[in-house]
């Protein structure tokens, strides 16, 4: 079975992957003509309206006499764990780089996840008008360490020399290793959840082979499970008689319990003698949590459900459960940056039906408690009132931009509280700038900042270094008087006055205006730094009067002041769930 070559396509965001893809199902028919459609492997409604890959996605095609297995990754940074997962059941990868916009962030760090694979480099939409192919061509040859020649020039959305990239992965990819005399062994890359066939795995079966029927063992896990069902993807499900090795398909496990299928758990059958697992996934770290609760107190349970269901196919986020008095009972999250979390957020209310409140997205901070002992706060609802030390993580921020941009954006970073490292050049006109700089600083406003300044032609990329000393407080915000623990935040004391303004004067636009007047606070140690106050919704009370005395309007207008007074003292806000995406939107 040496016809079988397993491949990704791995690039910077919006490089054209799925395009790319599209070709490459038309040219070897597995999608008929009257099948396709633009990013066809794009299944969820949530990339086709933002335009990304969220999911990684298997294929397997046939071309001449070959098997080709592709597998198509997201280009997003908070979306690499699904990157590293498909490069592992991967001998070789296309790196596609937008002839319009070069070699980018997200570029290199895919790169360096996919170093012990064969690299066969291409430059993408050469048809642009503003395309730079050949200096596009000398970039990744300079990166690469090969000759300019050897960079292919390509075009998804027309297909030129596209054929020739087909026919450089049958030559240069090395064919899957194929023993089926040995035990089956297969590894879980990816697994998905359906109601009648329970969870399926999505395997890359490294050695032996398995029919429809044989039983197997999960091994990390130690679950018994029936082969219910076993295929390709074509791209759906394909059933099939058997898996070989070398092969990329699923197993219908039948398992109803999600959390006894792990990704990088090895399957082995049943029956046969003890082997060795196979090196699986380093477990991701979180590096951003956000809690979820649900609207309805009566759909925790429900939500429970959604995210166990959830984790199969996104093994990259964690869920615990807490209560907090203000919010019920719901879960704290970590995901790997806000687009996660928002990604995350948005399938629950869609594919579950779930209505969600959300908290401030938050990073994890360390602090030494008043007995010298450290202690981790996942959200500011844990932040204690006394306290030694605080610390902050803190990340090594790659930037890549034209040079023309790099003293805007290092300005930006130096506002920031950013540690310039160093600055690299390439090509004839591109840096790289490096920066050490708080992590909470990227997850609410410097990617919008960098994409500004540079006119979008800046990208970034950041990886964990630790934690770092921080002047730390919590930034609470009260509505009518109450603490909405939700919004509440953990800041630099420097940046408190203008967090706690933005919010309550942004709360101001959001919140629909109520009976009585409602005061909106930023308060840090109990001191007030801001305030907004929405007007009270007024009824013309005295529009009904015609004529008479005034001392009827003026009485009429009392009795709706003294009301107005009473609805004060007593009333409360209900914050609604979109009023919390709005606020949660406006800071990405």
């Amino acid at each position: 079975m040496s016809d079988i070559r397993n491949f990704c396509i791995i690039s910077h965001i919006d490089h054209g992957k799925s395009t790319l893809a599209d070709r490459f199902l038309e040219m070897t028919m597995t999608v008929k003509k009257d099948k396709m459609k633009p990013q066809f492997l794009d299944r969820m409604d949530l990339e086709r309206e933002k335009g990304i890959t969220i999911k990684l996605k298997p294929v397997r095609m046939n071309y001449k006499d070959y098997i080709l297995n592709l597998v198509d990754t997201p280009g997003h940074v908070d979306f690499s764990y699904e990157v590293s997962r498909a490069l592992a059941a991967a001998e070789g990868a296309i790196l596609l780089v937008d002839a319009t916009q070069g070699i980018q962030a997200q570029t290199l760090a895919n790169l360096d996840l996919a170093k012990n694979l064969v690299i066969i480099p291409a430059v993408n939409k050469i048809d642009a008008p503003d395309a730079k192919p050949d200096e596009c061509a000398l970039e990744i040859a300079s990166l690469l360490n090969c000759e300019p020649d050897r960079v292919l020039r390509i075009s998804g959305k027309t297909g030129e020399n596209v054929d020739l990239l087909l026919e450089r992965v049958v030559q240069e990819v090395p064919p899957a290793k194929t023993d089926i005399e040995k035990p089956f062994r297969a590894l879980i890359f990816d697994s998905d959840y359906d109601a009648y066939k329970g969870v399926i795995a999505y395997i890359r079966v490294v050695d032996g082979q398995i029919r429809s029927g044989d039983k197997v063992r999960l091994m990390a896990s130690d679950t018994l499970a029936e082969t219910k069902e076993i295929g390709y993807f074509t791209p759906g499900y394909t059933s099939q008689s058997s898996l070989s090795a070398g092969d990329i398909g699923y197993i219908a496990t039948g398992i109803k319990e999600p959390g006894r299928v792990r990704v990088g758990d090895t399957v082995v059958v049943a029956t046969q003698e003890p082997v060795e697992p196979l090196h699986g996934y380093l477990e991701p770290k979180p590096m951003v949590f956000a809690s979820f609760y649900p609207q309805d107190a009566n759909d925790f349970d429900s939500l429970k459900d959604a995210l166990s269901k959830l984790k199969l196919s996104d093994p990259s986020f964690i869920y615990e459960p807490e209560t907090k008095e203000a919010l019920g009972r719901g879960y704290r999250c970590g995901f790997l940056g806000t687009l996660h979390v928002e990604i995350v957020s948005e399938r629950l209310r869609r594919e579950f039906g779930l209505n969600l409140v959300i908290s401030t997205p938050s990073v994890v901070y360390k602090i030494t408690n008043t007995k010298g002992q450290e202690e981790f706060i996942y959200s500011a609802s844990d932040w204690p009132l006394s306290f030694q030390k605080t610390e902050e993580p803190v990340v090594l921020l790659e930037i890549v931009s034209p040079v023309s941009y790099t003293s805007k954006i290092m300005e930006v970073l130096r506002g920031l509280s950013g540690v310039y490292v160093q600055t690299q050049y390439f090509g004839h006109d591109r840096a790289i700038i490096s920066y050490e700089i708080p992590l909470r600083s990227i997850i609410t406003e410097l990617y919008d900042k960098v994409k500004s300044i540079s006119q979008g032609y800046a990208s970034m990329n950041y990886k964990f270094m630790g934690y770092k000393k921080g002047d730390l407080a919590k930034l609470e915000i009260w509505i009518a008087g109450h603490i909405e623990e939700a919004f509440s935040k953990i800041v630099s004391q420097e940046e408190a006055y203008r967090e706690g303004k933005f919010l309550v004067e942004r709360l101001k636009e959001v919140l629909p205006p109520e009976q009585f007047s409602v005061a909106l606070q930023a308060v840090v140690q109990g001191k007030v730094l801001a305030r907004e106050t929405i007007r009270a919704r007024r009824k013309d009370v005295t529009g009904y009067l015609y004529g008479g005395d005034v001392s009827r309007k003026r009485k009429l207008l009392e009795k709706q002041k003294k009301g107005k007074k009473l609805l004060k003292e007593r009333g409360r806000v209900e914050v609604s769930h979109q009023a919390f995406l709005q606020i949660f939107k406006s800071r990405q």
